[in-house]
């Protein structure tokens, strides 16, 4: 195995576990995402090889590919990316946490083919903190509303937020909208106590430490494993 991707995994491990540490987390109460996308085959067997059991892909084809020619691995694999609700019966039946869902209608989907497949689909709801329009995501006050739409799909299970802050190259200056997220996942489980949010997707490379900070359970971390991403 090629040592640069074990140690980087390693490396950034213990900086997560680091972080929890600094707030006084339980550093088992974060997981690590190792974001493939564009990752070699060889290079996504490497990292698993170290530790990575998590695999976080942005386009469900791709990663359909992916899952195919890695079945006998023991990893689970999550959506990351933008999901179009003529895709969502593969995403459906393909990953075991879709981190992207941005409307009823996409809702709806997940739910009807989560019946057929007799599972129970796991999703994140995304939020467009900013209201970025290169960005996928609901707006903060339409959250409650969709979870409230949200509670006759039973085969729909949501387990928390997923947000894609701007970038600052200062790490520090996301750190607010971290916090705004965390703190709207907490309203919403007040209003919606019904529902288990218990997961905060955000951090990546560039400010994961920072996310866990601000109680992020999920961190998607691609460039910092796998640098340059050598193309398949």
């Amino acid at each position: 195995m090629t040592e640069r991707v074990k140690d980087r995994v390693e490396q950034v491990r213990q900086r997560m576990a680091e972080a929890a540490r600094r707030v006084g987390r339980d550093p088992d109460e974060v997981e690590l995402i190792a974001v493939t996308k564009t990752v070699s085959i060889p290079r996504i067997r490497e990292a698993v090889d170290a530790g990575a059991t998590l695999l976080g892909e942005n386009r469900v084809q791709e990663a359909s590919d992916k899952i195919t020619l890695l079945s006998s691995l023991p990893v689970k694999w999550h959506l990351i990316g933008h999901l179009q609700t003529n895709k969502s019966r593969l995403a459906a039946e393909l990953f075991d946490l879709i981190h992207s869902l941005d409307s009823l209608k996409l809702a709806a989907a997940l739910d009807r083919h989560g019946a057929f497949l007799q599972k129970q689909v796991r999703v994140l709801i995304e939020v467009n903190l900013e209201g970025e329009s290169s960005k996928a995501g609901i707006l903060e006050h339409d959250l409650v509303p969709l979870l409230q739409a949200c509670r006759r799909l039973t085969h729909l299970v949501i387990e928390g937020l997923m947000a894609i802050p701007p970038y600052c190259k200062n790490p520090q200056d996301v750190r607010p909208f971290f916090l705004r997220l965390r703190r709207l996942r907490d309203q919403a489980a007040n209003a919606c106590p019904d529902y288990p949010l218990h997961h905060l997707s955000m951090g990546m490379s560039h400010d994961y430490e920072i996310a866990i900070e601000e109680g992020a359970t999920l961190v998607r971390v691609g460039t910092a494993i796998f640098e340059g991403r050598p193309v398949i």
